[in-house]
């Protein structure tokens, strides 16, 4: 097994040399030069980033926000903060322009994340995936990997629409993720509509998925070897992009929700996108990661995975069949981050409240 022998440049710069893409867990403007500047080229972003950027920056977007007011003085919380997160992902799309046009659009995409209250309606995710596929010609849209949702993403792909998946955590969402994206690829190409590279990615948020078998395994009152649970994430990740590349599928897996070195440097040689948040980038570049350019193909070791395959709960995760897509919605970690989406809608709702009628 070889190893990049380029040792003066740091983990993220070698690790972009191989099928590797690097993306930026934030579309925070500032983050986001400083990580094009490790080689980012593609961003991400959800209800949690854009209110972190957006309340990061109070001198940038409180007189922003006040001027969206006035110019549409009818429009409620919601509608203005919605617009701030447009004029984000758009100042950030423009960041991605050349690496977009250099990528023939496989990468340089800024994502932004459909309306998490649209979560159970299948036409309003369509219809807003459509319209923020309008904002720039490198967006990407998230949708959630649910049933719901993975029908709008068949549906909105078919129009058009660059698709990320996000809510998903395990190898079953994945899988079904891949194969919806397939039949929306197949049906414009039945129906002649024009062939581009859409960039399409399907995410595995492994972090989230070691969160939740953690929480689980305590309930539970399950004791597992310390530092077993850390590999949940990387073995779902693995083994979805093998049977991607088995099936055929066109779009990429991508891996987010960092809690340890091992989202990135166990999967660097894939045709994938690795997309840590900025700290993350900064303590992999600062701690000198090992980078091995076919880590990807290392399977998880035997000990770990044996140990892993014991629990119930990662069975549910890992196995193709473990889940149906009605119980999607349903699996805790997909449970847990929903709703921290709904909490970060809300206070973003909270802050431009507070913005345009503040307390007396």
């Amino acid at each position: 097994m070889s190893t990049l022998t380029d040792r003066t440049a740091g983990p993220l710069a070698r690790a972009a040399v191989t099928a590797t893409s690097l993306w930026n867990d934030s579309a925070d403007p500032d983050e986001l030069r400083r990580s094009i500047g490790f080689g980012a080229v593609g961003a991400t972003c959800n209800p949690v980033i854009a209110y972190t950027a957006i309340k990061r920056h109070p001198d940038v977007w409180v007189p922003r926000i006040r001027d969206l007011a006035v110019e549409h003085p009818t429009w409620g919380e919601s509608q203005l903060g919605w617009a701030a997160v447009k004029q984000l992902s758009i100042e950030a799309a423009g960041l991605l322009e050349p690496a977009f046009e250099a990528s023939g659009g496989r990468d340089g995409r800024l994502s932004i994340q459909t309306d998490p209250r649209l979560h159970r309606d299948t036409a309003a995710l369509v219809e807003q995936a459509v319209e923020f596929s309008q904002l720039a010609d490198n967006i990407i849209v998230k949708i959630p990997a649910t049933a719901a949702g993975i029908a709008a993403m068949e549906e909105a792909a078919y129009r058009g629409v660059s698709i990320n998946a996000t809510l998903s955590f395990t190898v079953p969402q994945a899988l079904a993720v891949g194969a919806a994206l397939e039949r929306a690829i197949d049906r414009r190409e039945a129906q002649g509509l024009p062939d581009r590279e859409f960039g399409h990615v399907v995410t595995i948020m492994g972090g989230r998925l070691d969160d939740w078998l953690k929480r689980w395994a305590a309930d539970a009152g399950i004791l597992t070897t310390p530092g077993v649970l850390d590999w949940a994430g990387i073995a779902a990740l693995k083994r979805a992009y093998a049977m991607f590349i088995e099936r055929g599928y066109r779009s990429r897996m991508l891996s987010a929700a960092f809690r340890s070195h091992l989202q990135f440097s166990e999967l660097v040689g894939g045709d994938l996108v690795i997309s840590p948040p900025f700290e993350w980038q900064q303590r992999i570049n600062a701690n000198a990661i090992a980078v091995d350019d076919h880590r990807i193909d290392a399977p998880v070791p035997d000990r770990i995975l044996e140990e892993l395959k014991g629990l119930s709960e990662f069975r549910r995760a890992y196995d193709p069949d473990g889940m149906s897509p009605g119980e999607f919605e349903h699996f805790g970690a997909s449970r847990n981050t929903l709703r921290q989406f709904l909490d970060a809608d809300a206070q973003l709702d909270a802050l431009v409240r507070d913005v345009i009628v503040p307390a007396a």
